[in-house]
């Protein structure tokens, strides 16, 4: 915590210095992911956007903790074990997952990457092609509907009016890799954009190595001066990653960087094989009205090896096998005007998706050698989504937004597998929920706006949180989950002396039917999901981002959340007043960048997590940490060509921490560590024709 204060009083020092010194202007943020474009301050709800500038020159451009973290409300973990994907909170949603991402809405280029189920991950996602990233916190199923307890909307680059080639190698500690290549331009209508990388990694534990493979296509063609029709293209091919597993207190003490014994025996780990196709269509019709419709396509190859054998009758095999397609579509109307020095907004549109896993299940013998068939079924999810949005003037400086959608969500299972004792385990389940929304937003000064903001979001269960511990099909037990946010804040630009942006927010967040995991004896490594009664969320969030010098700039984003069980009990356990597992109570991110006019930069930030519960009883605690991060480098102009070669230094102070605590974790296994101090640096050289 010293150090927190220390930056804390570092960063307080340069924005007083910078009041009386600074004089530059900060750009308007225009953000697309409230389903239209609007600039930041006019939403009545908590909205960021990082942009091209930091995405861009993260240090290994590995995972979104790189680019995220300095968003207030934002926590993330799991960014050193691939195979279990990122794990991203929002305001606590999210922070159960055991796999991917869950709670949170993903889009990428207007295409969802959250199946109608739940599920979403950002394997596919080469950060190097990104240009901003939004992030909606708290509740969002007005516009977005299931899993929407927050929204990441990722935007990749346009190619520029001149044509370019652009390649970068990066390397570093662990037997860290990276190679891209990039191109773009225009050509008469039609603009392109093709991004490929090649990423190894041997991991700082055992057993945690990854080898992934990704090509990203866009293009976009004027079909004339009012419509536009859009491509995005994705190959995805993770041959191999493994799962270095979770330790107990006593292993990581020992030794942090080894991987567990029954991980590295059945040889845990993932291999995926993706593609993904999105086509958009807009078009401007009268002044002020505008349509937009939206095609999309995903096939995935999934396997995964978890560290037991797991054969009948229990039909949990340690093997998971399924073939998934994803296919939806969905169209949008939009109305705006400015009447009368009023301003008038309405969208409606529609989203309908379908899913479908055929998902097996095998004996894992040791090696990860494939043995028999233990589970066999064909698991389909169809959703369908209406939703209207009007926002409105009522005076001249006193904004209205009213909104609600309606989803319907319907699972159905086929059992293909009955050698177990459950016979056919064959059945469906179907939810459907309104999700209204209410915002004011009032501007009493140029540098402020206040709102006021209640919002709703429902979660159903996925396909693989269906689980049943007693065999195979779905658990018909479990609800969806609802919270009702109800926030207050404030957000600004201040332009006097100092060009300065900054957000404040307080919320209150009540939940019915928490989805939680737990690992039920006898099913080692293997997650399931149950019901708590409810939980409340209260907290409070700042954000401040400053224009201290023309060469100096510094930002500070800082969280705070009481998330505790109202009711919760099991048939053994009463959990009520607990604190909800995964959440830190505060969390601080500071960050100085220097950019000067001869080309020089440098990055030195600061991320301080408080300590939070492992578990539902909280019997068990990960510890604060403090992680510190710089990086240096130089970008050089020669004619057509820029040079940019860096070096980055990770956990600067050599912290002890976890990057990882898995959640109700079976025989006290929660921790993954993170790796102590490492250092990784590169070149990237862009010739523009």
């Amino acid at each position: 915590m010293k150090r927190v204060m220390i930056a804390c009083i570092f960063l307080t020092s340069f924005i007083n210095v910078g009041v009386v010194f600074a004089q530059n202007q900060m750009e308007e943020l225009v953000i697309t992911g409230t389903r239209g474009e609007i600039e930041v301050g006019n939403v009545p709800a908590s909205v960021s956007r990082v942009d091209e500038d930091i995405i861009q020159t993260a240090q290994q451009q590995l995972t979104l903790e790189e680019s995220l973290k300095r968003v207030p409300g934002v926590f993330l973990q799991n960014s050193h074990n691939f195979s279990q994907a990122q794990r991203i909170s929002i305001r606590g949603f999210g922070a159960r997952s055991a796999f991917g991402i869950r709670g949170i809405k993903l889009i990428i280029d207007g295409v969802p990457a959250t199946m109608p189920d739940g599920q979403g991950n950002v394997d596919e996602i080469d950060l190097g092609s990104v240009t901003s990233i939004e992030v909606a916190r708290g509740p969002s199923s007005s516009l977005y509907g299931s899993a929407s307890g927050g929204v990441i909307n990722i935007i990749t680059e346009d190619g520029p009016e001149e044509a370019f080639a652009e390649g970068r190698i990066s390397v570093g500690e662990f037997g860290f890799r990276k190679y891209q290549l990039k191109t773009g331009g225009q050509y008469e209508k039609l603009n392109y954009l093709l991004s490929g990388s090649i990423t190894d990694l041997d991991g700082f534990r055992g057993h945690s190595f990854v080898d992934r493979n990704s090509l990203n296509t866009k293009i976009k063609y004027q079909i004339d001066e009012h419509g536009e029709l859009a491509a995005t293209f994705n190959l995805l091919d993770i041959p191999d990653m493994g799962d270095p597993g979770a330790l107990n207190a006593a292993e990581v003490e020992a030794n942090r960087s080894q991987g567990r014994d029954r991980n590295i025996l059945f040889n845990g780990g993932e291999e995926r094989s993706q593609q993904r196709l999105g086509l958009t269509y807009r078009r401007t019709l009268a002044q002020g009205h505008e349509i937009l419709f939206r095609n999309y396509y995903t096939f995935l190859d999934f396997g995964n090896r978890l560290p037991f054998e797991g054969g009948v009758p229990e039909s949990n095999g340690g093997q998971v096998q399924f073939d998934r397609t994803f296919i939806g579509g969905g169209g949008q109307y939009t109305y705006s005007q400015e009447i009368m020095d009023y301003t008038i907004r309405f969208i409606a549109g529609f989203d309908i998706d379908y899913q479908q896993d055929d998902r097996k299940r095998f004996v894992n013998l040791e090696g990860g050698a494939r043995g028999e068939l233990t589970f066999d079924q064909l698991e389909e999810v169809i959703s369908k989504g209406f939703y209207m949005q009007s926002e409105f003037a009522v005076l001249e400086n006193l904004q209205v937004t009213v909104g609600a959608r309606f989803d319907e969500i319907d699972f159905d299972v086929s059992d293909d597998f009955l050698a177990n004792n459950s016979g056919d385990d064959s059945g469906s389940s179907k939810f459907d929920k309104l999700s209204p929304r209410f915002g004011l937003l009032w501007d009493p000064a140029d540098w402020v706006n206040l709102y006021f903001n209640f919002s709703t979001a429902f979660e159903t269960p996925t396909t693989t949180e269906f689980a049943n511990p007693n065999g195979g099909g779905f658990n018909q037990s479990l609800k969806s989950q609802v919270a009702n946010n109800v926030e207050l804040g404030a957000k600004g630009r201040i332009e006097s002396k100092i060009p300065l942006e900054y957000e404040f927010a307080v919320y209150r967040i009540e939940v019915d039917n928490e989805l939680v995991p737990f690992e039920e004896d006898g099913f080692t490594g293997r997650t399931f999901f149950r019901n708590a009664g409810s939980s409340l969320r209260e907290g409070l969030e700042a954000g401040i981002t400053a224009r201290l010098f023309p060469v100096l700039s510094a930002s500070l984003a800082y969280s705070a959340i009481d998330a505790a069980y109202r009711r919760y009990r099991t048939t053994t356990d009463n959990f009520s007043g607990n604190k909800l597992p995964g959440i830190p109570d505060q969390q601080l991110h500071a960050e100085l960048r220097y950019d000067s006019s001869g080309g020089l930069y440098s990055v030195l930030d600061l991320l301080y997590v408080d300590s939070f519960y492992a578990n539902d009883s909280n019997s068990v605690e990960s510890n604060s940490y403090t992680v510190s991060n710089f990086q240096l480098g130089y970008k050089k102009e020669l004619e057509k060509w820029q040079v940019m070669p860096y070096v980055s230094i990770n956990n600067l102070f050599n912290e002890k921490y976890n990057s990882n605590v898995r959640l109700n974790g079976g025989f006290g296994r929660f921790f993954e560590p993170a790796p102590q101090r490492n250092f990784n640096g590169g070149v990237s050289a862009r010739y523009t024709f």
